[in-house]
């Protein structure tokens, strides 16, 4: 007797089944596997190797030895809900009740499930910029929805405004927006946010904007969809601490919406986690009331970080297209000489002893083309760690 069930069709439509049915490696444990093998340097996974402010890691601790260590309360410890208001009004002038309008979550995958499976019904179709982050793929599908995209060309990755508009339909009912985007760091222009509310507004659609690299842009400042006029009464908003603080391991996310939108989230988050992170919850209001040199002190190393290998990058005879901010940087092989970047990744740990991930993971197999030669690397690491894998991708270079 065969399995089947939403989950399994959601995994099999993420390409994450074989052709036996079997589950199937995902792209990044498939290279991680390869540099574990290999000793080469994982540049493939968008992980940090170095610990956030010493301030959060030291709530943590503090929040745990005061006992800290049970259920917090479903909506998160209001401590943090208060947090992330005064967050997103000190940085956006956003004005939030932290008791109605903010939820605290398992990560922003899990407000990204929460807030699909709340409000897409079977058939419903969810809009998405590609390439898109490859959860987008098995969530929309595990509820039911109809996965629609918009592309996102190299080597400026912005969408034209014509396919924008021809996706965004009365069959829209959520535009899933991702700024600053994965995988290839482009900080959406406002123009093109802007696009975006007005089509949602004459098609009734919900906005859902995945934020997690909000602080962590280089030269474009990050615009919270939810500011633009007409936004904020269809805005589901999402962000979490991992990426800014360095503590992915933590999974605290959250998403501020109107009341009725956070209410209706909640009804199906209570019945996935329930809740997390006890201690976490007041170690991330620490680090949320941190002053903003912080914060800019945190977009400035990432952004050496990313020049650092992006040098190597180039000596080695990749095109580097530039990202706006977030933790990974794009890399054409097709100077090198190769036209599918899979096939590089997979040669790339036994040749330079560097793992990357091929852009097509986050493309759908009929759109590849686009993108075959490009080739995803993060730059969350150690100086030490990046400076290693840039001398070792000389080795790449082609012959003077």
């Amino acid at each position: 007797m065969g399995l089947d069930g939403p989950w399994l069709r959601a995994a099999e439509g993420a390409m994450l089944l074989g052709s036996d049915g079997v589950p199937a490696p995902t792209v990044f444990a498939e290279m991680s596997a390869l540099a574990a093998a290999t000793g080469a340097v994982n540049l493939g996974q968008g992980f940090p190797d170095e610990d956030g402010p010493r301030e959060v890691l030291d709530a943590a601790v503090d929040a745990i030895r005061s006992g800290a260590n049970q259920y917090p309360p479903g909506r998160g410890v209001p401590e943090l809900r208060a947090a992330i208001a005064e967050h997103q009004s000190r940085w956006y002038g956003i004005d939030l009740d932290p008791d109605r309008e903010v939820l605290v979550t398992a990560g922003a995958t899990e407000a990204l499930a929460a807030t699909l499976l709340a409000f897409v019904e079977p058939g419903d179709e969810v809009v998405t910029f590609e390439p898109f982050y490859d959860a987008y793929g098995a969530l929309i599908r595990l509820a039911g929805g109809t996965h629609v995209t918009v592309p996102l060309t190299a080597p400026e990755f912005l969408p034209d405004e014509a396919a924008l508009r021809a996706a965004i339909t009365d069959r829209t009912r959520v535009v899933l927006v991702n700024t600053p985007h994965n995988p290839t760091g482009r900080v959406l222009p406002t123009e093109v946010l802007q696009v975006v509310v007005e089509l949602a507004a004459r098609h009734d659609a919900l906005i859902v904007t995945d934020e997690v690299y909000e602080h962590l842009t280089f030269t474009t400042p990050h615009v919270p969809t939810a500011t633009l006029p007409g936004a904020e009464e269809r805005t589901v908003t999402i962000s979490s601490a991992g990426k800014t603080f360095s503590t992915t391991g933590w999974k605290i996310g959250w998403l501020t919406a109107p009341p009725a939108l956070v209410d209706a989230v909640t009804t199906v988050k209570q019945f996935l986690t329930y809740v997390n992170g006890a201690p976490f919850q007041p170690a991330v209001a620490a680090g949320l009331r941190l002053p903003d040199a912080v914060f800019t002190g945190i977009a400035a190393d990432l952004a050496e970080k990313h020049e650092l290998l992006s040098a190597g990058l180039r000596t080695a005879g990749f095109d580097v297209l530039r990202p706006d901010g977030g933790y990974f940087v794009i890399a054409d092989a097709a100077p090198l000489g190769f036209d599918d970047a899979r096939e590089l990744c997979l040669a790339l740990p036994e040749r330079a002893g560097v793992v990357g991930v091929p852009v097509s993971a986050f493309v759908r197999p009929e759109h590849v083309q686009g993108y075959r030669s490009l080739v995803r690397f993060a730059f969350c690491k150690r100086r030490s760690v990046l400076e290693d894998a840039a001398g070792r991708l000389a080795a790449l270079a082609p012959a003077r």
